[in-house]
């Protein structure tokens, strides 16, 4: 039988030892990784800062004004919950990560004010329309 586990039974692991953050965080987290690595145009690592960025934007482009309420129901308010949830993926060998890589890179990485208040009019901007949502 092959002991390799799945990627559920991965998370299964996880959540049976932190009950902090919902599944669909650890997903969505991992689709927002796919999409900053793509978005770099670059194979590989990306640091913590960098998908903390990445998975803001993927976020306002999913859930659009409903983006922070979204990561909040899933009990991601900040920054440093990526990180956590990052290393937990790291641990049961969902991720890797380098040897430069640590949970601090996650602190502050991201102002959820500026990036999911601020930065849905930033999204609506780069998507033809004016801050008060008029067309441009």
């Amino acid at each position: 039988m092959d002991e390799r586990k799945s990627a559920d039974e991965l998370l299964d692991t996880i959540l049976a030892g932190d009950r902090r953050y919902a599944r669909d965080a650890y997903v969505f987290v991992s689709e927002a990784l796919g999409y900053t690595v793509q978005k770099s145009g670059r194979a590989g690592h990306v640091s913590g800062r960098q998908l903390c960025e990445g998975l803001s934007e993927f976020a306002l482009r999913q859930f659009g004004r409903l983006a922070r309420t979204v990561l909040e129901s899933w009990g991601v308010a900040s920054s440093g919950d990526i990180g956590e949830i990052v290393f937990n993926m790291v641990d049961v060998g969902l991720l890797r990560r380098t040897e430069e890589d640590s949970r601090e890179d996650f602190a502050d990485a991201l102002d959820f004010d500026e990036a999911f208040d601020r930065g849905f009019q930033l999204h609506l901007n780069a998507g033809g329309e004016d801050e008060h949502g008029s067309e441009a």
